[in-house]
């Protein structure tokens, strides 16, 4: 493709870490081919959008960009890719509107999908219905390989090592979007870690729709998996995405803990505070038994970030129910919780229970675990003053006025420096303190010699 006939492609990517990566690297695939990347916007030749099905909002979000993309550009070829594309298609039978249509495990062939459709567009035969390219994402037990060689934040990498999921939790439709779970190979996820190391990335965040099951179909583990990614020269940090309480044992938080490239940042994903609601939710715990998971992680790092996910107006959840959550909330002493407004989904089973809770009901109560959540967060971040840490310094930023480099602790919290010198993608050690009009903590850095 020469560059007077370079075509220009425009991304719009809907949903969690694992589409963004996904996003990135079909980006990254049409960039290769010799396409254009421009924003999303009038005047591209070629929309893509990576849509989402985690809700209904996301579905009408989907909807919405797909609509939008043709509204800008009547001519250009829109692609609809992804979890809304798989279930509307396979499980309601929605008419998509879009040119392509490719599902699950299908991204790897988007540039193969265009030279088609330009092909048949060409010859006059383009079809006035879609080009669906689409398989039985639940009968599969193939990984599909994407893969990225740089990442827009430069210092940080989002890395998909692990697809699908097996625990059919009865608000999610994400099994029936992404299939099985099933792992990428580790010499697949180390490959691509060494080229990003070469290109400065430092620090690398293992992904997945359900992490915690990652090697079970391999033989292996995640443990496994991380321990062979510490080994990397250039790698300096290893976060990990969201995990289920139950991989939580004294022997995982011991094998972590003995990684000094490990970020004690973890991510236990909990959704209510109470038991009854937790088995309506097909969750495989109670309340007790990840409290403990919390504190076998406490008792091997010193201050570790845990953070979770709540959804609050679940069907049939009283006010008692929820005064639970509220309790456990502030017994475990997250740093921070994700918290989300219960959001029916057609194809689930809990769309059909009884007793639907309203939609002020769920602000009321929404807005009540928000204000905990800031004490919380404000409660992690005082008890690290003072205390040694190390910050990984990302981009530059004014405020009140002074040019400051601000980044994240291990522990993911962002901290300050005044930009004397270059501190991009630099590492610094010291304490954290607070400063008169400053609402980020500084870091003071250690004293060398000491």
């Amino acid at each position: 493709m020469n560059k007077i006939n370079r075509k220009k492609a425009a991304f719009h990517n809907l949903g969690c870490k694992v589409n963004s990566y996904e996003a990135e690297a079909m980006q990254q695939q049409l960039e290769q081919a010799g396409y254009e990347i421009v924003p999303f916007a009038p005047g591209a030749d070629v929309y893509v959008i990576n849509t989402c099905s985690v809700t209904n909002i996301a579905d009408r979000k989907s909807r919405q960009m797909l609509h939008k993309a043709k509204k800008m550009n009547p001519f250009a070829v829109v692609v609809a890719v992804g979890c809304y594309v798989q279930t509307a298609m396979e499980r309601t039978g929605l008419a998509v509107e879009a040119d392509i249509i490719l599902g699950n495990n299908k991204k790897k062939d988007l540039l193969e999908a265009l030279e088609r459709y330009e092909e048949s567009r060409e010859i006059g035969q383009a079809s006035q219905t879609a080009q669906q390219e689409l398989i039985d994402i639940n009968r599969t037990n193939e990984y599909e390989t994407l893969e990225i060689t740089k990442t827009q934040e430069h210092t940080r990498a989002y890395i998909k090592v692990q697809d699908g999921c097996n625990q059919f939790c009865s608000y999610c439709i994400i099994p029936y979007a992404r299939g099985r779970a099933r792992s990428r190979s580790p010499q697949e996820v180390l490959e691509e870690l060494r080229k990003l190391a070469l290109g400065g990335v430092k620090e690398v965040v293992l992904t997945g729709i359900h992490l915690s099951s990652y090697g079970k179909d391999l033989g292996s583990s995640l443990l496994d998996l991380i321990e062979s990614v510490h080994e990397l020269e250039g790698i300096e940090r290893i976060r990990l995405g969201s995990l289920e309480p139950g991989i939580v044992t004294e022997e995982f938080a011991a094998r972590l803990a003995a990684l000094p490239k490990i970020c004690p940042h973890f991510h236990l994903s909990l959704q209510s505070g109470c038991d009854a609601v937790l088995k309506r939710m097909n969750r495989r715990y109670n309340t007790a038994e990840y409290q403990e998971r919390c504190e076998i992680l406490r008792r091997h790092f010193q201050l570790p970030a845990i953070t979770t996910d709540v959804i609050t107006g679940f069907p049939g959840e009283t006010g008692e129910e929820f005064q639970e959550t509220v309790e456990f909330l502030k017994s475990v002493r997250f740093y921070e919780t994700h918290v989300f407004k219960y959001s029916k989904r057609k194809g689930t089973r809990a769309a059909e229970m009884p007793f639907q809770i309203s939609e002020h009901i769920k602000s009321e109560r929404s807005d009540v675990l928000l204000n905990l959540n800031e004490k919380n967060k404000r409660a992690f971040e005082k008890a690290w003053l003072g205390k040694m840490c190390e910050v990984l310094f990302e981009e530059k930023a004014a405020i009140n006025g002074q040019d400051y480099y601000v980044g994240y602790t291990k522990e993911y919290i962002k901290a300050a420096m005044l930009a004397v010198d270059n501190l991009e993608n630099q590492i610094l050690r010291g304490k954290l303190y607070l400063e008169d009009g400053i609402e980020l903590p500084v870091l003071r850095p250690e004293t060398k010699g000491k």
